[in-house]
């Protein structure tokens, strides 16, 4: 790869994450007075539904968690993104490494939104965002050699440990979600669908999630070079998407007045499992090594 490469590379990791920070930055701040109206859902769930700001016409419990997502996204997913940049212009391996799991946390952010949120005036950044952060993630895996990634790693990588963290967040996942999902087609809406039609994060986590987690223990615990990638960006995203959760959990506690303790304590865990393991994961990557 030339100079040159990694260098585009970069630029789009700073355009996504400048734009990035334009939504979560318009959704922290400008989503409105707090005003809500009552209202029953087609599916006939009663919920409380914000009337101004860029999130009008979503439920109060998911603007109050989006504005907590914002929060992360904002002050730690976009600042890291922006750092990592200038290694992925260096064409170092940890950076890109890096980068690739911020973009899948940028990617599933943009497309969760977009498919989810009602329709408002961030839809097209929306689009355009998890677009950017797909076509970057491609671009940036396309400049590692795969086959050889084992190389550059030292024997300080915590295969064993990313492998058994890799399938219980799989096993987490699909025991909370499938339980919600049986709730919701036994008829037991309230609460369940949170003012929507459909379980729309389930259906990502289910169908994109789980998947890579349990294909990322498996290649992990058999030495493929592709399950120390996918730990890789597995890691980041659970640094970046546990805090977003615990940060929702906070906001949403401050507009109900109830804390979701246990799921709080749960995803804290899995932050700082997840931190511990990826520091020790990019710290094991052998810069010495040429890209």
């Amino acid at each position: 790869m030339n100079a040159n490469t990694y260098r585009g590379v970069a630029v789009l990791c700073v355009a996504v994450a400048l734009l990035a920070g334009v939504a979560a930055a318009i959704g922290v701040f400008g989503r409105g007075s707090g005003e809500t109206v009552s209202a029953v859902s087609i599916r006939g769930e009663r919920f409380e539904y914000v009337t101004d700001g860029v999130y009008a016409y979503n439920a109060e419990r998911i603007v109050a968690e989006g504005v907590g997502w914002d929060i992360v996204t904002l002050f730690l997913a976009v600042p890291a993104l922006l750092l990592t940049a200038r290694g992925v212009a260096r064409a170092s391996m940890r950076a890109r490494l890096i980068a690739v799991g911020l973009l899948g946390y940028v990617f599933y952010q943009y497309f969760m939104y977009a498919m989810y949120w009602a329709l408002g005036p961030l839809f097209p950044l929306f689009i355009v965002l998890f677009v950017a952060a797909a076509a970057a993630i491609v671009w940036i895996v396309s400049t590692i050699d795969v086959a050889d990634l084992p190389r550059r790693l030292s024997g300080r990588f915590p295969r064993k440990g990313m492998a058994a963290f890799s399938l219980a967040v799989g096993i987490m996942l699909v025991g909370m979600w499938t339980q919600r999902i049986a709730l919701a087609l036994s008829g037991q809406i309230d609460g369940n669908l949170l003012g929507s039609t459909t379980l729309t994060v389930q259906a990502m986590d289910l169908g994109i999630v789980v998947p890579i987690a349990i294909l990322t223990a498996v290649l992990l615990w058999r030495r493929k070079p592709w399950g120390y990638l996918l730990a890789s960006a597995l890691a980041v995203k659970g640094v970046t998407m546990a805090a977003a959760i615990c940060a929702m959990l906070l906001v949403a506690a401050r507009t109900e007045g109830t804390l979701e303790v246990g799921g709080f304590a749960m995803f804290g865990v899995i932050a700082l499992a997840a931190g511990a393991l990826a520091w020790k994961m990019f710290g094991s990557v052998d810069a010495a090594v040429p890209a």
